[in-house]
C-alpha cells in the first residue's frame, strides 16, 4: 500500500495480541466543509465552525482581535493549534498563564481554561467526544446519533510526566528522512502536521491504506485535497458502499471510518496543507523511535512508571 520511500512502509505488521474481527458493517465518511456553511458560533470573539467524528470534535475559529474562548470544567485534555506565525495566543489554566507564539501546538489540561488571541487569527481546537456540549453543537452531529461500528470505546492515555500543565511546542521542525510528518500527542489526541505540498501530489505515489479499528480526521488548512475512499466487500451486498472521490477545500475536515481504504491527494498548484488527527493517539506511530516529537512528556500505555 505504501511506496518504498514512504516512512509508513516501515510500520510493524505484527499480529495483534487480540486480533480485530473482520468488519461486517460500515459507516459513511463525513465531509464537513466549513467554508461552505454558516458558523456554529458567531459573536464578538469570532466565527467558529464545529465538526465531529466518533471520538473527537474539531472547532475551527477565525478569531477577532482579543477573541476569548473558554472552557469551564473541561473533562479532559485538549489541543490548541495555532497554524499562523502572526497569530499568537495567551492560554490560562487554573491560575497559570502561558504566552504561546503563533505556529505552535499547545495542550491544555482538564478544568477551567481560556484561550485568547490578542491579534486575532486562526485557532483550531481539538477535543474528544467526551465534551458533549461540543458534540451536540457539531454541524454533523446527526451522523453520530447511532455510534459508528468498528471503533472501540475511547480510552485516554497515561498522565503526562511531571503532571498536568500547559505545554506547547513549535511547529518549526525540519523534515527528517525516515520520519513521517511532525507528530505530537497528549493524553487524548495525536496530531500530525504533514509536510506542505507545493504542487499537486504525484498520482503514481499515492498511499492507499486502511485502519482496522480507529478513525482518522483529515483537516485541510491550505489548498484543497481529493479524498479517495473504498470500502471492503462482504458476503452481504447490503453492506457494500460505492467508492468516493471527494474534493474538500479550506477549511474542512474529513472523517474516515475504519476499515475504509483511503488516500488523499493535494490538488492546489501552489500550496496544500493537511493535518491528520487521531483520538486516542496511535500506538503504531508512537512505537516508532523519534516519530512523536514530544514523547518524553507523554508516556505510552505501560510506561506510566518510567522516570519523571
Amino acid at each position: 500500500m505504501y511506496s518504498a520511500d514512504d516512512p509508513r512502509s516501515s510500520l510493524s505488521t505484527a499480529a495483534r495480541p487480540t486480533p480485530t474481527p473482520a468488519a461486517t458493517s460500515f459507516a459513511a465518511a463525513d465531509y464537513v466543509r466549513f467554508y461552505d456553511m454558516p458558523p456554529q458560533a458567531d459573536d464578538a470573539n469570532g466565527k467558529t465552525w464545529i465538526g465531529r467524528g466518533q471520538a473527537f470534535v474539531i472547532a475551527h475559529t477565525q478569531a477577532e482581535a482579543g477573541g476569548t474562548f473558554s472552557r469551564s470544567g473541561q473533562v479532559d485534555e485538549y489541543v490548541v493549534l495555532l497554524p499562523d506565525r502572526d497569530a499568537p495566543a495567551t492560554i490560562t489554566w487554573e491560575g497559570q498563564t502561558q504566552e504561546v507564539p503563533g505556529h505552535s501546538i499547545a495542550f491544555v489540561p482538564p478544568g477551567d481554561s481560556t484561550v485568547t488571541l490578542p491579534k486575532g487569527g486562526r485557532l483550531v481546537r481539538m477535543f474528544t467526544s467526551q465534551s458533549e456540549d461540543l458534540t451536540a453543537a457539531s454541524a454533523n452531529a446527526d451522523a453520530y446519533a447511532t455510534p459508528h461500528p468498528n471503533i472501540p470505546p475511547f480510552q485516554p492515555w497515561p498522565e503526562p510526566r511531571g503532571g498536568h500543565r500547559i505545554r506547547f511546542y513549535s511547529l518549526d521542525v525540519p523534515d527528517e528522512p525516515g520520519r513521517f510528518g511532525r507528530i505530537f500527542r497528549c493524553t487524548t489526541l495525536m496530531v500530525n502536521m504533514l509536510p506542505v505540498e507545493r504542487q499537486p501530489r504525484d498520482i503514481t505515489k499515492l498511499s492507499p491504506h486502511y485502519h482496522d479499528d480507529f478513525e482518522q480526521c483529515s483537516l485541510v488548512l491550505a489548498g484543497a485535497f481529493t479524498h479517495h475512499l473504498r470500502w471492503p466487500w462482504t458476503a452481504d451486498l447490503n453492506a457494500w458502499r460505492a467508492d468516493e472521490h471527494e474534493l474538500c477545500g479550506t477549511p474542512s475536515i474529513t472523517v474516515i471510518p475504519p476499515p475504509a481504504i483511503h488516500t488523499s491527494r493535494g490538488m492546489d498548484e501552489h500550496l496544500n496543507q493537511l493535518v491528520d488527527i487521531f483520538a486516542p493517539p496511535r500506538l503504531d506511530f508512537s512505537q516508532k523511535q523519534g516519530w512523536v516529537l514530544n514523547a518524553d512528556d507523554y508516556p505510552m500505555p505501560g510506561e506510566e512508571g518510567s522516570a519523571q
